[in-house]
């Protein structure tokens, strides 16, 4: 590209990108007051912008003043029915051909003519143009504007631009525009068009998609959320595809570190390319991708980690200018001819970032819930129950009924009028930042996007209850499920000198549950990532020619399609969700539990049964450290390893720390200590961190010993009291036996706590009874545990408690009542 371009001085109507600062919004709209901004001082950064030009929203008024239009639009609009859709329709249709037929001034034609050589001048080949809408109002920190007046692609010749300008002018006034501003509270004379006129990047030929510098569902700051799909990003911002996913984590790149956090492979089924030359009513048109391009990703993770670069450089540079944070919300779009990446615009964040109050909000749904009829990307962290109302084109909007869920193949800003009735959203195509998405976040309602096959299993009037409290995964469920909603203030709420580390095994639920007052991680579960995200038992990833079964075979070549061999597959799969976890809580600790899974339960992974024993009693079996140490499971173990490696020292998530589950002996912990080492993993180096699982009698009574290889404890109580009562929890005739109160049990415990302390060693219990019963949260703060792990339901129901425990400890006398006589101090029958 050649030197930077600019109107004469005479110009009333055009200004160019490096005319335009963020303070021009009143004259050029938000869209276009951004992108000369970021072409002024970010191009200098590194952050490619193509150039072009404004035309202002004084040339808007100039039309409306030379063709006397404003009392034939004020008779249009001022007696408008909002809620009528014909009136909207009618109205709306007259004002747009008015303004369209209007004649542009001469003054301004000449400086669109003049802007125009002026663009295309600068570069040697044929170009096209991208001519968009500004609205002065547009892109505000509290209303996105997202959508309601048109944009115009591929735009080649005077005339075409001149005709795009007009029906860009005219869109200010297309029915959603009206509807929104309406809405928003906004005049509709208090609202102007700029036009924004810019080089187009030939994403035809390569992709193109939306970034934020926030994520979306969450508000969780630290990351980059990167969407993409093949050609043009319009399919992208209309939600027309499920896109690609990428995410970045911002603390790390910061520090130097260059990983994608976690990936998501859209469908991508079609992509939006340039029409004939010839072609000028339609200049773009979509077409279906093919297999290849549906199988991979539309940008490396390289491409993925240049674009989060420019997203944190943009969110800084604008962050700096207001004061304080400012998220922000990108497109982005890669040239197919020069493989270029280039930022196309950017406008503030306006739902995520705009969410305040102090009030804690979750959804949690009842477990015993029916298979769903389809599912999605969840959007909204919510769940909303209500009849589905299919809806297959636009004309039959108006048989919407409030309270209802919108079932449909996509969205439109057409749909809004409608959508904003809603209970809930369905989408047969779309992804996080889609319109359908983007519209459900600013109304507060959830929505699940990108189902594929919505319209087609979904029925009108079928009752419905749409779950996006479950992680990256949204799904609709057939009927009404029970769920519950918890509600907390924070504003004063104390924190105690009790650690209160949070357990964790789904990796999607980390940006969401991170918002509960918390220490840290002090259980992430291992085989929870494996089970649902690997799927596929380690072994027989490794030695595929061992699975005995074609199916089974077929079923795991599958699921490993594009990696280069299984060991990629369950190496990058298990760092995502171990890495996901880690960077939502960084730099807070993460305790991650090596995997735990017994013979039976590994046996049930996909290949399993090809390489595990059948053991009379799998609680007491193969399990834990003596896996690690087998050599038979060796080459197993590494991938284990290997993970953790790559994501403390590639990634730079350092608050990783490992926890060896199951050790029964000192001497399994010596060679544990050594089998890590071997494996890249040395304790002490890097800052590396080992925990011991305090869940086997052994491991109490030898607590001195086995400090001599662990950094520190957590007790787990589930396996603890089964072993120290003799009981088998899952027995029907003795399940009743199972008490973590028993005296035996709390001795036990006050012995792990107290051994752990002699040795210098921090200590935690990560066990359910805290969260069943406040009483022996109160017993554990008694006898100075340094912190307690509970799950995300049950952090702040037990919190008070340990507040007024602390709060009147004045001595050890509860705790020497409770193991004198525990019955009765927990008030237990029978």
């Amino acid at each position: 590209m050649s030197e930077h371009v600019s109107c004469d001085s005479s110009c009333r109507y055009v200004r160019f990108f490096e005319e335009l600062h963020i303070e021009d919004i009143p004259l050029v709209g938000g869209k276009n007051a951004s992108l000369g901004e970021m072409y002024q001082s970010l191009v200098p950064q590194g952050v490619p912008i193509p150039n072009g030009f404004a035309i202002t929203a004084d040339a808007y008024r100039a039309i409306l003043d030379e063709n006397n239009l404003w009392d034939k639009l004020h008779e249009l609009l001022d007696h408008l029915d909002a809620d009528s859709t014909q009136d909207l329709q009618r109205r709306g249709a007259q004002a747009r051909e008015l303004i369209y037929s209007a004649k542009l001034p001469d003054a301004l034609y000449e400086e669109m003519v003049q802007a125009y050589e002026a663009l295309t001048g600068q570069y040697h080949d044929s170009i096209s143009l991208a001519v968009r809408s500004s609205a002065t109002a547009e892109d505000l920190p509290t209303a996105s504007f997202a959508g309601q007046q048109d944009t115009y692609l591929n735009i080649s010749g005077l005339s075409a631009y001149i005709d795009a300008c007009k029906h860009c002018f005219a869109s200010l006034f297309t029915d959603r525009a009206i509807h929104y501003r309406i809405d928003q509270g906004f005049g509709h004379f208090d609202v102007a068009l700029s036009i924004g006129v810019q080089l187009m990047v030939r994403s035809d030929l390569a992709a193109s998609g939306v970034m934020f510098s926030i994520d979306t569902e969450t508000g969780f700051e630290d990351v980059v959320l990167i969407t993409g799909a093949w050609g043009l990003g319009e399919n992208v911002v209309q939600g027309a595809v499920d896109p690609d996913e990428f995410y970045v984590h911002k603390p790390t790149f910061e520090k130097g570190h260059r990983s994608v956090l976690k990936r998501h492979l859209g469908a991508k089924k079609i992509k939006m390319i340039y029409a004939s030359d010839s072609n000028r009513r339609q200049p773009v048109k979509n077409v279906p991708t093919s297999q290849l391009e549906r199988k991979q990703f539309c940008i490396s993770d390289a491409e993925a980690l240049k674009l989060a670069d420019y997203a944190i450089k943009i969110e800084r540079y604008y962050s700096d200018k207001a004061g304080s944070k400012r998220p922000m919300d990108m497109e982005w779009a890669k040239d197919g001819i020069t493989s270029e990446l280039f930022v196309v615009q950017a406008r503030p964040e306006t739902v995520a970032s705009q969410r305040k109050g102090t009030v804690l909000e979750r959804y949690e749904i009842s477990p015993s819930h029916p298979l769903p009829l389809v599912s999605g990307r969840s959007v909204g962290a919510k769940i909303a129950v209500g009849r589905a109302r299919v809806i297959h084109s636009v004309h039959y909007l108006h048989e919407f009924q409030e309270g209802e869920i919108l079932v449909s193949d996509i969205t439109t800003p057409d749909w809004e009028p409608v959508m904003k009735k809603a209970a809930a959203l369905v989408t047969n195509r779309g992804g996080r930042t889609c319109h359908a998405a983007i519209i459900s976040r600013e109304l507060g309602i959830p929505a699940v996007v990108g189902t594929q096959q919505g319209t087609e299993r979904i029925e009108t009037g079928q009752l419905l209850t749409v779950s996006c409290a479950e992680g990256d995964e949204g799904h609709v469920y057939p009927g009404e499920v029970p769920f519950e909603i918890h509600r907390v203030d924070l504003a004063d709420m104390q924190r105690p000198k009790t650690e209160m580390l949070m357990n964790l095994g789904n990796p999607e639920l980390a940006f969401q549950v991170n918002s509960i007052p918390n220490d840290g991680i002090g259980l992430a579960r291992m085989e929870f990532i494996i089970n649902n995200s690997i799927q596929v038992h380690p072994q027989a990833l490794l030695y595929p020619d061992k699975v005995a079964c074609e199916k089974t075979r077929n079923q795991i070549e599958t699921l490993t399609a594009g990696f280069a061999s299984g060991a990629d597959y369950f190496v990058q799969k298990l760092a995502e969700g171990i890495g996901t976890i880690a960077a939502g809580f960084y730099p807070k600790p993460v305790v991650m539990r090596l995997s735990d899974f017994k013979s039976n339960e590994y046996a049930e992974l996909i290949g399993g049964k090809f390489f595990e024993l059948k053991e009379e009693n799998p609680m007491l079996g193969f399990r834990g450290a003596s896996r690690y140490n087998d050599p038979d499971y060796k080459a197993a173990f590494a991938l284990e390893c290997q993970t953790i490696k790559r994501v403390r020292e590639v990634m730079g998530l350092d608050n990783v720390i490992i926890m060896v589950p199951f050790c029964r002996r000192v001497e399994e912990a010596r060679a544990v200590i050594e089998t890590l080492a071997e494996n890249g993993l040395v304790r002490g180096s890097n800052g590396l961190q080992v925990y011991m699982m305090v869940e086997i009698p052994n491991n109490v009574l030898q607590i001195d010993a086995f400090s001599g290889y662990f950094d520190g404890f957590s007790i787990g109580t589930n396996d603890l009291t089964q072993l120290v009562l003799g009981v088998d929890r899952d027995s029907e005739k003795v399940a009743f036996d199972y008490d973590e109160r028993d005296s035996g049990v709390l001795q036990m415990v006050r012995m792990a706590v107290e051994g752990a302390h002699r040795n210098g060693k921090h200590i935690s219990l990560c066990g359910q009874a805290p969260s069943d019963y406040p009483e022996f949260a109160e017993f554990l703060v008694e006898i100075g545990i340094d912190a307690m792990s509970l799950n995300p339901d049950s952090m702040l129901k037990t919190l008070p408690k340990i507040l007024q425990t602390e709060s009147k400890i004045n001595g050890r006398e509860t705790v020497d009542k409770l193991l004198v006589n525990p019955v009765d101090n927990f008030g237990i029958s029978g």
